[in-house]
């Protein structure tokens, strides 16, 4: 990932929780020229996928937790400090859909439902 992404309010990752992962990451393989690495993580694996050589985005199942919900493409935005992030976002009258927590390797996210409905995630990268 390239350090502007790494900056606090940049978009940084994109990612879509689909049904099918594999017929997902088929399509947009094709679509978009994309290519993907399967990871294994703690119960589950992750596609990372990538546009040339760089990471942009991931695909992965709908998790046990959100059962019921469509397949969407969720977007990342990167904050110095996600618990601080989501306390503020309160705040204001968003609520959390997924509080802080922890993805191994990787740094700790929650997912903010905003006062109109609109959802995004929220992440701090480990350094």
């Amino acid at each position: 990932m390239n350090e502007a992404m790494k900056q606090h309010g940049a978009f940084s990752w994109c990612e879509l929780l689909t049904k099918d992962v594999e017929a997902a990451k088929l399509f947009y393989a094709r679509l978009f020229d994309w290519t993907t690495e399967d990871m294994s993580m703690p119960g589950m694996t992750y596609t990372v996928v990538k546009n040339g050589a760089d990471g942009i985005g991931g695909i992965m199942a709908i998790p046990p937790d959100a059962q019921g919900m469509p397949p969407m493409w969720g977007c990342y935005v990167t904050v110095d400090n996600v618990d601080l992030t989501a306390k503020t976002a309160m705040e204001m009258g968003a609520t959390l859909i997924v509080p802080p927590r922890d993805i191994p390797n990787v740094g700790r996210f929650c997912v903010i439902r905003d006062p109109q409905g609109a959802m995004i995630n929220a992440i701090t990268y480990k350094s």
